[in-house]
């Protein structure tokens, strides 16, 4: 069976190509970049060089498969375009579809994000969760709007299924889609010793084998139309970083920081960003949607596909031994 695969040199992306491959199935895999291909070696992945932008390219490395994961997306919290996001993740999706659709694909899973249903402002949300509030990023817009554009598709004699992460961490590729492994990175090696806020603040946190098992079920048992949120443990800010210094045995001492006091300095971040064209760490929008708790249940998911959860604890424990063997 031959697969295609968007995002392949991705955090995400890679793990699931490997997986995959390494299961026997034939992998296409689209990648841009020379030096982060290296990361896919195994002898059933095709590599092939092509943009999500670049429908000839999507064609030539889609021929031949039956299903499709759509993993790749622009992620980053700014750009200096702020059209880019929507180009790559809403029109770059209607071209993976569009070439699916074309080639007579069976089945597509997309890569959405749980931050489409907001903040868990009453209680957890889940895939029936109607958002209260304005949408904090517009990464999480995006991804809203290409939810959207794949009803249209799903209606039309192709078969998609939609899966919604949380915050993914893990071993791997250290990127902004794997951010909180840098943080615990940062917090193991003494250099991240504030907690945001008062630390009530819950966040749900996703082992990076549970996304990738979670992807594979859903390709398997997803209903067509249908998603999946793929989440893990909830923890507040008090909570992580006490089983950070558990499993570390590392007690920092934590200074507590206002969000005004964060959103300030991402005030000052965002001015240099557009007056020298550098990406700020943060911005005034990533920190009021960390301000909120998102409380996540995964029981759908459970349920009709299978899925189950890696507890934070056991999780961060193999994450910090893969940290041990890369130093």
């Amino acid at each position: 069976m031959s697969v295609f695969i968007t995002g392949s040199t991705g955090f995400i992306g890679v793990h699931l190509v490997n997986r995959l491959a390494e299961s026997g199935q034939t992998i296409h895999a689209l990648y841009r970049s020379e030096e982060k291909k290296k990361m896919l070696k195994h002898p059933n992945i095709k590599l092939f060089n092509g943009d999500i932008m670049d429908i000839n390219s999507l064609e030539k490395a889609m021929e031949g498969c039956k299903y499709v994961y759509h993993v790749a997306a622009f992620t980053k919290i700014w750009s200096k375009n702020e059209n880019t996001v929507y180009e790559l993740n809403v029109n770059g999706t209607k071209n993976v579809l569009d070439a699916a659709l074309k080639l007579g694909i069976k089945k597509v899973i997309f890569t959405s994000t749980a931050g489409i249903f907001g903040p868990s402002i009453t209680e957890k949300v889940d895939e029936n969760s109607v958002r209260k509030i304005d949408y904090f990023l517009e990464y999480e817009k995006s991804k809203a709007k290409a939810e959207e554009l794949i009803k249209s598709y799903s209606k039309n004699n192709m078969e998609i299924t939609i899966v919604n992460p949380t915050r993914v961490y893990g071993p791997g590729l250290l990127s902004k889609s794997n951010s909180v492994t840098i943080m615990m990175q940062a917090y193991t090696d003494g250099k991240w010793r504030f907690i945001p806020g008062d630390g009530r603040s819950i966040g749900n946190y996703v082992f990076i084998d549970d996304v990738v098992n979670g992807h594979i079920l859903a390709m398997e048992f997803g209903k067509n139309g249908e998603k999946y949120l793929l989440g893990g443990t909830d923890l507040n800010y008090i909570e992580l970083f006490s089983i950070l210094r558990k499993i570390t045995g590392k007690k920092y001492f934590m200074l507590k920081i206002p969000f005004v006091l964060i959103s300030l300095m991402a005030e000052i971040m965002l001015l240099f960003s557009k007056i020298f064209n550098i990406p700020p760490a943060m911005t005034p929008s990533l920190i009021k949607k960390f301000s909120y708790s998102w409380e996540v249940s995964s029981q759908k998911a459970i349920n009709e596909l299978g899925y189950s959860i890696t507890p934070f604890e056991t999780g961060a424990i193999q994450t910090l031994q893969w940290f041990n063997k890369k130093k």
